[in-house]
């Protein structure tokens, strides 16, 4: 018998679909998602939801709290070797695919309502990415006049924010062993932290997450940390693997308001625990999916806006 395995842990990963005009990749106005997913549900031949390019790709809707989502599949090549395996007896035998079924890599893709954004998880290695989805927006032509490239949503890195900014009430630095000699010229507290770290500790990725109490009490301590932020400005985008603060501005004709800046590009993406199975037996694998990407969606709704928001 199969031994009890904790929950997976996959990645839940965005992307933007843009619009591909004269071979320049350019932002458009939120496309009608919702309706799209209303007509692929209601769409029942399969090969209108079909597309052959290098993998056969068929898409799928599911509503899941009164919202429709896709299900991308690949569909498994007739040639690949397939077997069952009988936990309780331990034998085992070919799977044959028959010429009326096909057998299915999965990726779920949730549409967010802004900047054409879209959260994916994939089944397995083999599922669908996110070129396979932009194979097959374009090849079932639901934007005809209008081809889509899918690009990953890349944090938008604004270092210029750090000048203007009057504090910085949290940051959150990662900066990799190979990329500690980037450091040696700077003197500020920040940088003098990461180096002894790096000394203390020897060859390892070092993160520092540092926060400061809100009220004016602690307004002279954000201001002495957007000061060890400041003196790494020149060498966090191209030192750092990750970089992100938490600016703090005081505006005369108002209350002081934060805004969260990244200070490094890096694709938006988090790691999940995704249930298979329910109590009760029955596969929730699709609805675990769904679950784990608007959740990851909901938390990184700042950075995401920000990351596809023009200019």
């Amino acid at each position: 018998m199969a031994l009890a395995r904790p929950m997976k842990e996959r990645t839940v990963a965005f992307y933007e679909i843009v619009a591909s005009v004269g071979g320049e990749q350019r932002r458009t106005e939120q496309l009608p998602w919702e309706e799209t997913l209303e007509n692929i549900a209601k769409t029942k031949e399969v090969d209108k939801r079909t597309v052959e390019a290098e993998s056969v790709f068929v898409g799928n809707t599911i509503i899941i709290d009164e919202e429709d989502h896709l299900l991308l599949h690949r569909v498994k090549n007739a040639g690949e070797w397939l077997s069952v395996l009988d936990w309780s007896t331990g034998e085992w035998r070919e799977l044959e695919s028959k010429a009326t079924e096909g057998y299915l890599d999965t990726s779920v893709i949730c549409f967010l309502p802004y900047g054409n954004v879209i959260g994916v998880m994939q089944g397995s290695t083999s599922a669908p990415t996110h070129k396979s989805l932009q194979t097959w927006l374009n090849g079932l032509k639901f934007f005809p006049d209008m081809p889509l490239i899918v690009r990953p949503v890349m944090s938008r890195a604004e270092v210029e924010r750090l000048r203007a900014a009057d504090g910085a009430s949290k940051i959150e630095i990662r900066i990799g062993s190979s990329k500690m000699a980037a450091l040696q010229d700077k003197s500020g507290r920040l940088a003098t932290l990461l180096r002894r770290a790096s000394l203390d500790y020897g060859d390892v990725d070092v993160t520092v997450i540092i926060s400061v109490p809100r009220g004016r009490a602690h307004s002279e301590d954000r201001q002495l940390l957007l000061a060890d932020l400041r003196d790494l400005e020149q060498v966090v985008p191209d030192a750092a693997e990750r970089a992100r603060a938490t600016l703090v501005y005081a505006e005369q004709s108002g209350p002081e308001y934060s805004r969260l800046v990244e200070l490094v590009e890096h694709h938006i993406t988090a790691k999940r625990r995704v249930a298979a199975v329910g109590e009760d037996g029955e596969s929730i694998r699709i609805l675990s999916a769904v679950g784990a990407i608007l959740g990851v969606a909901a938390e990184h709704e700042a950075e995401l806006r920000l990351a596809v928001e023009d200019v």
